[in-house]
């Protein structure tokens, strides 16, 4: 009969289950902070054959997706929207729970005041598109995963140095895992972390991305936004290693529809070695996550040239130039269509109306002004 933990995220109230019945690694307890936490590589070959297999399988799917990246006009169109839905997705997993079409609302402020929840998403945004700009500069590093930190915190990130850090239940005290504990040990620990990253290991970006990305949430840094600063550690390396052309990937998506699995099999490396079935399981999320992007950026496209279409015979013109626009920015206001240098107020009105009557946008009334909704561009967007 299992022997069952339940397990909790403290700060965000995610409870969670796994299996205790298995053989401990030596030197794990879950009630003492694992200061001990071996440093990669692990003994254990992390390139199994089956491991490799998915590997395979996930390459096609990246280079599938990095040649429908290529292939859309304009890659504003899919980098202003769909780091969108991993924030939205990355932040459920954290059980902070928003819409995708909350977020879009705000991202183009339609709503005057956005959910809490939103406003963290938003947060997610902003914190994976610095992390982008700064990745372009420097490897990835521990004062990347401060600087990321620090954006979703809304202030400076510190690494840990008071006591008592520990996931469980806060309720009963019972405890499933203590992360190391102590400024100067975590801080040795996250030194290590780096010097793997840029080591002589040999793996596949992917496997690294996979046995990285468990370190650094068995280390648990900060006070808060360790996995949500992980995740975007994930889409960095995964750039720096040029197995991604654009920060578009879908990752958490794809995790949180298994979160169960994520969190079982993450707890499983820490207390039984289970590198195997967790490499495989991050891997084949990637595999997942990048056939699912590409089929959503190859219906925008399409979506893209019908509406052009659409526009045309509308009789509006530049149509092309129009269409991006209402793509790039699916909620849009007469302003965005000046801003964007296609029209002066009057021209930019009479075009917007004229669609809403040919039924390629909706029309909203937000206060005083009105907001133009491109809502076949939505559908494609918001979709799980």
């Amino acid at each position: 009969m299992s022997i069952l933990a339940e397990k909790i995220d403290i700060s965000r109230g995610y409870v969670y289950s796994f299996d205790m019945s298995e053989k401990t690694l030596p030197g794990f307890d879950p009630n003492r902070p694992f200061n001990d936490l071996p440093s990669l590589p692990p003994q254990q070959e992390l390139e199994t054959a089956r491991v490799l297999k998915a590997v395979i399988d996930a390459r096609s799917e990246l280079a599938a997706l990095n040649t429908a990246c290529r292939l859309i006009p304009n890659p504003e169109i899919i980098t202003s929207t769909i780091p969108l839905r991993e924030a939205q997705a990355s932040t459920e997993i954290e059980n902070i729970v928003t819409t995708n079409d909350e977020l879009f609302r705000a991202q183009w402020s339609v709503d005057l005041e956005p959910t809490p929840a939103t406003k963290e998403a938003l947060r997610y945004r902003d914190a994976l598109r610095r992390g982008v700009e700064l990745a372009e500069q420097r490897p990835v590093s521990e004062k990347i995963a401060v600087e990321v930190c620090s954006v979703l915190q809304g202030n400076q990130a510190v690494v840990r140095s008071t006591l008592g850090t520990f996931i469980g239940d806060p309720v009963t005290g019972k405890r499933a895992y203590t992360p190391p504990e102590g400024q100067d040990v975590i801080q040795r620990h996250l030194a290590a972390w780096e010097r793997y990253l840029y080591s002589d290991h040999g793996l596949d970006p992917l496997v690294l991305m996979a046995a990285v990305h468990y370190q650094f949430e068995a280390i648990h840094p900060f006070y808060d936004g360790n996995g949500r600063t992980g995740r975007i550690l994930n889409i960095l390396l995964l750039l720096q290693e040029n197995v991604l052309s654009l920060p578009v990937l879908y990752l958490s998506g794809t995790i949180v529809d298994n979160k169960e699995e994520y969190y079982r099999l993450l707890s499983a490396v820490t207390s039984r070695g289970a590198w195997e079935d967790w490499i495989i399981f991050m891997v084949n999320a990637v595999a997942e996550s990048a056939r699912s992007t590409s089929l959503l950026i190859d219906d925008l496209r399409g979506l893209q040239d019908t509406t052009t279409s659409r526009v045309r015979a509308a009789g509006v013109t530049p149509a092309a130039e129009l269409t991006e626009l209402l793509f790039v920015q699916p909620y849009i206001r007469i302003s965005d269509v000046i801003d964007a240098g296609l029209a002066q107020r009057q021209t930019a009105s009479l075009w917007l109306s004229q669609l809403v009557d040919a039924g390629v946008l909706d029309e909203q009334r937000i206060g005083r002004s009105k907001v133009f909704l491109n809502k076949d561009a939505l559908g494609i967007l918001t979709r799980r």
